[in-house]
């Protein structure tokens, strides 16, 4: 979906609309200028360069500003998502959850108005994936809307207002966090039907 969303993939059929437009033939470069923000499962920093450079790239190419002023969102950036102690830092040589808050605090500089999460919870232990809550929170009170895949049920308690169950491509259940995870639905795509 994320893929779909974000122009990686081309849909087989049917249109993508965005704030009222058809972005279904959009780049990937004019959709993340038009709002999408993006993180992946797995963590793709550029390696060789520091973490303040990567979130640079991030408003420069995600969002047409200057070296200057993308210099100032970034420091901004990695402050609000407590990197600004490692701005100076290669991106490689970061532990796994700040891979996960540097693919956050790039995707920001972009100036998202939807931050699409990508299983950014996956492989964290438990206090760090309450870290990302707090990120999740933080980005929420920047007015940017979050859509998050993820599979750590925790996550999907506390940082989300909505859940959707998709299974094989179909929509199985919208709702409210608790209400999809206890749904009958749910129960039957992911632990199957009860014998008779």
């Amino acid at each position: 979906m994320l893929n779909l969303l974000t122009g990686i993939l081309e849909p087989t059929k049917g249109t993508i609309i965005f704030q009222g437009q058809d972005v279904t033939k959009k780049t990937i470069t004019e959709r993340c200028r038009m709002g999408f923000g993006r993180t992946f499962q797995v963590p793709r920093p550029f390696e060789k360069m520091t973490v303040f450079e990567n979130v640079i790239v991030g408003g420069v190419y995600g969002d047409k500003l200057s070296e200057k002023e993308a210099k100032n969102r970034a420091l901004s950036v990695t402050e609000l998502l407590g990197l600004g102690d490692k701005r100076e830092w290669l991106a490689g040589k970061l532990g796994l959850l700040d891979r996960k808050r540097l693919e956050i605090a790039r995707a920001l500089a972009s100036n998202p108005k939807v931050l699409l999460f990508d299983e950014v919870a996956g492989g964290l232990t438990e206090s760090e994936v309450s870290d990302i809550l707090g990120i999740v929170r933080i980005v929420k009170q920047q007015r940017v809307s979050v859509v998050w895949i993820e599979h750590v049920l925790k996550t999907m308690r506390e940082g989300t207002d909505r859940v959707l169950c998709l299974a094989e491509g179909r929509d199985v259940i919208c709702g409210l966090p608790e209400d999809v995870m206890q749904s009958k639905e749910v129960h039957e795509v992911y632990l199957g039907a009860d014998e008779p």
